[in-house]
């Protein structure tokens, strides 16, 4: 299963829903592309965006997380969940403070689910933090799931992954995998599936490089140092740690 925890709304471009609604003409499927763009046209800076603007940017996101987990073979109806996190949906970059609310989703998606394991973010240092407050949240659903009594809980482990900005220090991993050039190559092309995070996105932060070409640096950079301690030579690394 894959959880997506936020809309990621905010993070499409303008001219991308633009797109989507002149194919969704073109095709035949509606002619939205005038009233979309007066949608567009009314933003004004520092205020929040159009909730119907939002919506579409949502669903444009939701499309390509299905994209991408249909890539490596994941069902994309059954297996895949969209949280919608209320402190996401502020329609601006400045989000909305979490509440019990944002922990109560999470707590009920664990509970139908009880996972056996719990892979979340780690990238603490992400530009816009939202990584930050969606981890947060995920461990505070774990911690009141263990103080109400849930006894499943006490045998899930939770590990923590980073992707585009930063790696974990060799001596924190836990669990290390190795990619071989044919995993590289999937999991470049599952993140291009998300189209409207490609080339220029809104929140890069301070590297100019696109998401795919960081996270293989990353892991690239990894297996090199694990081998220069003499270990295997692999293409790439992916490494973990374990909170419990």
């Amino acid at each position: 299963h894959v959880a997506y925890e936020t809309s990621g709304d905010v993070a499409v471009h303008d001219d991308v829903v633009l797109q989507h609604m002149d194919a969704a003409r073109e095709i035949g499927f509606g002619d939205r592309f005038e009233e979309v763009k007066k949608l567009i046209e009314s933003k004004r800076p520092g205020e929040p965006e159009p909730r119907e603007l939002l919506n579409i940017k949502a669903a444009i996101r939701r499309s390509e997380a299905k994209s991408a987990v249909r890539s490596f073979g994941l069902d994309d109806e059954h297996n895949v969940h969209f949280l919608n996190l209320p402190f996401y949906e502020s329609g601006g970059i400045q989000k909305k403070p979490r509440t019990q609310v944002d922990v109560d989703i999470i707590k009920s998606l664990l509970t139908q689910l009880k996972p056996d394991m719990i892979f979340m973010a780690g990238d603490l240092a992400d530009p816009h933090g939202t990584h930050r407050v969606c981890t947060e949240c995920a461990l505070e659903a774990i911690d009141q799931l263990r103080e109400e009594g849930a006894e499943w809980i006490n045998h899930t482990h939770v590990w923590l992954y980073r992707g585009a900005w930063m790696e974990w220090d060799l001596g924190s991993v836990d669990m290390a995998v190795p990619l071989s050039p044919d995993e590289v190559v999937e999991k470049r092309h599952a993140i291009y599936r998300h189209l409207s995070q490609k080339d220029i996105v809104p929140f890069p932060g301070e590297d100019p490089r696109e998401f795919w070409q960081r996270a293989e640096d990353r892991t690239e950079n990894t297996a090199r140092q694990y081998d220069a301690l003499g270990m295997a030579e692999y293409q790439a690394m992916e490494v973990f740690l374990k909170l419990w």
